[in-house]
């Protein structure tokens, strides 16, 4: 893959994992009620009741960022399914 767009895309699933922490914190300190989750991409209202999915979403988005650095440096991603 070219470099500029990898670049790109850890660049920007980074900004994406900073919004979903920022929310995720905000929502589990209790210091509100409701968040309006910014991605750059997309926006939307998230409650406590979206943290369980809000979590899945963080640890794809991290995996995501480990294979596009991994791909950057010239590594090697090997995929295995995570069977739940």
């Amino acid at each position: 893959m070219n470099s500029a767009y990898l670049a790109e895309r850890i660049t920007v699933t980074k900004t994406i994992i900073e919004a979903y922490e920022e929310a995720l914190l905000a929502i589990v300190s209790g210091g509100v009620a409701e968040y309006l989750l910014d991605t750059g991409q997309s926006r939307s209202r998230v409650t406590k009741l979206d943290v369980t999915n809000m979590n899945a979403t963080l640890d794809m988005l991290y995996a995501r960022l480990c294979n596009f650095e991994v791909r950057q440096s010239g590594g090697v991603v090997t995929v295995r399914p995570v069977i739940r």
